[in-house]
């Protein structure tokens, strides 16, 4: 019994083995530059379209990140202007390959900012010192809320509004991306794209991997009760939160429903 046992776990073994070396894709190797005067450019934002993986270049524009051919890379770097690079069946055979990146010219706008003058008394300070609170409305037994942004006095209202049809009103968000929306939770397991989306505001990344335009994503996010307030200052790692979380009340509300 206990040989048989133990032949039974030696062959399993050898077929968890033998399938994650099928499944797992090769790893593709590059190296990073400013196309303008051919520095590396360190930490620069890698993500495969496809398999919804992230990389960065490391302090000599090298990055390792695994794909396939045909594969779409992305690479997005601040200050230069993004670009996509499909894997082709020559990258995988040569191995390394330089990708270069060019400069935007930026030019930014003057900021002035204006330090809280604090007197140390708490109740002057507490009406000098601004606040920003955004609130998450939710009413028992439902499963949307509603994020009131500075306006709570009327949160409630749209809370009530918004609960009529949920899977309906839902499924006009969600139901017509099926693609789209199945690349969220890759995107949320995936530590290096969440680093990545936690430092940027631009939504480009979430475009490119998407497949949205800004303006769709933004649409999104207010049908899933969210302010305009929220939308206007959330990084890109909240708006994917915020998606993420409308997406999976959907996905229940609409098994309720069928």
């Amino acid at each position: 019994m206990k040989k048989i046992l133990i032949l039974f776990l030696l062959v399993t073994s050898t077929l968890v083995v033998a399938q994650e070396s099928i499944v797992q894709p090769p790893t593709i190797k590059g190296k990073v530059l400013n196309d303008a005067d051919e520095n590396a450019l360190e930490n620069v934002n890698i993500v495969n379209l496809n398999s919804v993986i992230g990389a960065t270049t490391d302090q000599e524009g090298k990055f390792e990140i695994r794909a396939v051919v045909n594969d779409t890379l992305y690479f997005s770097y601040l200050g230069f202007k993004s670009i996509r690079v499909r894997v082709t069946n020559d990258w995988l055979k040569f191995g390394d390959i330089k990708i270069k990146m060019t400069e935007l010219g930026i030019a930014l706008e003057e900021v002035v900012v204006r330090p809280v003058q604090l007197t140390g008394y708490v109740e002057v300070d507490a009406k000098t010192i601004p606040i920003y609170d955004n609130y998450r409305y939710r009413i028992s037994g439902v499963n949307t809320g509603y994020e009131g942004g500075n306006q709570q006095p009327g949160a409630v209202n749209k809370v009530l509004s918004a609960i009529f049809n949920p899977a309906d009103f839902l499924y006009n968000v969600f139901g017509k991306r099926p693609q789209q929306m199945r690349k969220l939770r890759k995107m949320k397991e995936d530590d290096e794209i969440r680093n990545l989306l936690q430092s940027k505001y631009d939504r480009e990344t979430l475009m490119a991997v998407l497949q949205l335009e800004k303006a769709d994503i933004d649409e999104i996010v207010s049908k899933c009760n969210y302010s305009k307030d929220f939308i206007r200052t959330a990084s890109d790692l909240q708006i994917l939160d915020a998606i993420s979380e409308c997406y999976e009340e959907y996905k229940v509300l609409n098994r309720k429903k069928s």
